[in-house]
């Protein structure tokens, strides 16, 4: 599994190298937000009409070998945007290949994160499920850095996106030592997969309200597609201190998962869910708000922070609430609302910031989720009560008789 392991850095670092160049390389020339927002527009397009297909495929064909297909597709597609960076060739090429590497992404996600858990043990799993987060985060802190550094030393994106094009190949490399494994059984298809997990997660409020959350604050708050322009026109940054704003939530992302795992369990999760989207929506304003490095950078550290603890919470919740043989529709459910809230998002922030400028764009959005927060309170209240996530059992399935998930919406004893 070793070799997984650095294969999935590989494509982190790929991920991490491509969303740093094209920002920095659309902005150079269009000098256009929405240019920026688009990004997120041409890739959600595609991932939205593919990803029900896609999890059915992962469910029916050998993962691993849909896992190969996709990342090739995806490294054809970044060594596509390093030619037309290097032939200076029209924007309207890099959003087509954006595209492609959407549809990728949409058949990647479900065959790659779920096939380690295809073979290996549920011991074997956990261990290997914590290092995979380990080197997600290491290509999430250190591949911002590193491809600015690049491209400020190269005045040119080109290397970048050739990197990241070879990272995709060592995922490839290593996903073919990954043993091949039949699907277990016909699955059933995605429209009802589609049905069960909407209707499970409509009538358990708890869920629901944890997916609002973390939806609208991704949505309204993320200031991420904007730093392009922060870093260029409000900061007077080049590239490599674009880099380091794109790593300064990641930084707090790691901090915040050490500090949970060190911390004792929450006795009321649900209340510190609020806090941490509320506190996502006010260091959100602060970034829009700063004319200061140092500022910035601890701004963006406390998004990253506060939705990391968002994320371990939601992610929990998920678990612990929702029954074994729904947990699949549901995760289907949960990765077209909450994985593609981040294009999403992009698209949201780079319109805004066209039409009324990216101050604007950042700081309503930050205030769009603080109310959000203040709504969600009032709507579920049942989030306020919930206890301790280890205390937590598996929610009753819809029924007519209770729109409530006993017990997950109760507090748990004692």
């Amino acid at each position: 599994m070793r070799a997984f392991m650095v294969g999935r850095m590989g494509a982190g670092f790929a991920q991490q190298f491509v969303a740093m160049a094209i920002g920095w390389e659309l902005y150079e020339k269009t000098g256009d937000a929405f240019a920026l927002g688009l990004v997120g527009a041409v890739q959600i397009a595609p991932a939205f009409a593919l990803t029900i297909p896609a999890g059915v495929a992962a469910d029916r064909f050998r993962r691993r070998d849909i896992g190969v297909a996709a990342h090739l597709l995806l490294a054809l597609a970044t060594a596509g945007l390093a030619i037309v960076s290097q032939a200076n060739w029209p924007v309207a090429w890099a959003y087509a290949l954006l595209a492609v590497m959407g549809v990728g992404r949409a058949f990647a996600m479900p065959a790659t994160g779920t096939l380690l858990a295809q073979i290996l043990t549920a011991r074997e799993f956990a261990n290997a499920y914590s290092w995979l987060v380990s080197t997600i985060q290491i290509a999430s802190i250190a591949g911002p850095a590193v491809g600015g550094a690049l491209i400020a030393g190269t005045n040119s994106a080109a290397p970048a996106y050739a990197i990241a094009a070879l990272g995709q190949l060592i995922f490839v490399a290593a996903l073919l030592t990954v043993p091949s494994v039949p699907p277990g059984g016909q699955s059933q298809r995605g429209l009802s997969q589609m049905v069960a997990g909407l209707t499970f997660i409509q009538r358990t409020p708890v869920f629901l309200a944890a997916i609002t959350l973390d939806l609208f604050a991704v949505l309204l708050g993320g200031a991420i597609a904007l730093l392009p322009v922060y870093a260029k026109d409000v900061l007077l940054l080049g590239p490599d201190g674009l880099g380091w704003l794109r790593t300064a939530p990641a930084v707090g992302a790691a901090v915040a998962a050490l500090l949970t795992i060190r911390l004792p369990p929450w006795q009321r999760p649900g209340v510190v869910l609020l806090i941490a989207v509320g506190g996502f929506g006010v260091a959100t304003v602060g970034f829009g708000l700063s004319r200061e490095l140092w500022l910035s950078l601890l701004c963006l550290f406390l998004t990253g922070a506060c939705d990391s603890f968002s994320m371990v919470i939601r992610g929990t919740l998920q678990q612990v609430i929702t029954p074994d043989h729904l947990r699949g529709r549901t995760a289907a459910v949960n990765s077209l609302f909450i994985g593609l809230s981040n294009e999403m998002g992009a698209f949201r922030a780079g319109s805004v910031a066209a039409l009324f400028g990216s101050a604007f764009a950042v700081v309503s959005g930050g205030i769009g989720t603080i109310l959000v927060v203040v709504a969600a309170a009032f709507l579920w209240p049942q989030l306020l009560r919930i206890g301790a996530l280890h205390t937590l059992r598996p929610a009753e399935e819809p029924s007519s008789e209770s729109a409530e998930a006993r017990p997950a919406a109760r507090p748990a004893a004692g």
